[in-house]
């Protein structure tokens, strides 16, 4: 009985594995087939992009105001006869009786000493903003710290950081004070020219 019983264990368990060695060789065939074509893996898969590819539908042109040429714009339509409209003789001599104005323009005009000022004050405007970024710098460096302990004991003894940035902030102050001086003289150029002060302003 015991034999009887030992020999149907054996005859199932041999089964089963002849069952899973016929499904594994059947797994290993179908993945070697679908890899023969060229046994490549990588170009399988570029071959599978390139067809996907191909069936992929093209994309259809955006047009965007870069590729679109911009119209010049239309010449000013002529009266009857053949003559040219006043309006339009105007404008085609405007853009160069400005360009004349500028070159005969009195130096002592109104125009003139404006500009002079704005550009001056221009200046003044573009010193102080480095001098406000350079005062933000010296504000830094007074409070950095150094993970670096030889750095910072030098720091602390030479401070030379902070008084490269002093000297900086002096020389900008200078700067300032000079073209300030300058808008003063200006002012008195202008009252000795006989200009209106209001166009210093």
């Amino acid at each position: 009985m015991r034999v009887r019983l030992w020999i149907k264990a054996s005859m199932i368990v041999a089964i089963v594995a002849a069952l899973c060695m016929a499904w594994l060789s059947a797994a290993a065939r179908q993945q070697d087939s679908s890899q023969q074509r060229t046994g490549d893996p990588v170009a399988d898969a570029a071959r599978k992009a390139r067809e996907k590819k191909k069936d992929a539908p093209k994309p259809k042109k955006i047009y965007t105001d870069d590729d679109v040429k911009k119209s010049a714009p239309e010449p000013a339509p002529g009266v009857a006869g053949g003559t040219v409209d006043a309006t339009a003789v105007q404008a085609a001599g405007g853009p160069a009786k400005t360009g004349d104005a500028t070159k005969t323009e009195d130096p002592n005009g109104q125009a003139a000493w404006r500009r002079r000022f704005q550009a001056q004050r221009d200046k003044i405007a573009k010193l102080m903003k480095e001098l406000d970024i350079l005062g933000r710098e010296l504000e830094k460096a007074q409070m950095e710290y150094y993970p670096d302990p030889q750095k910072a004991m030098t720091q602390q003894n030479s401070r030379a950081e902070i008084n490269a940035i002093n000297a900086k902030i002096d020389a900008k102050k200078k700067e300032v004070a000079e073209l300030q001086q300058g808008l003063d003289d200006m002012e008195e150029q202008l009252r000795k020219s006989g200009g209106d002060p209001g166009w210093a302003r």
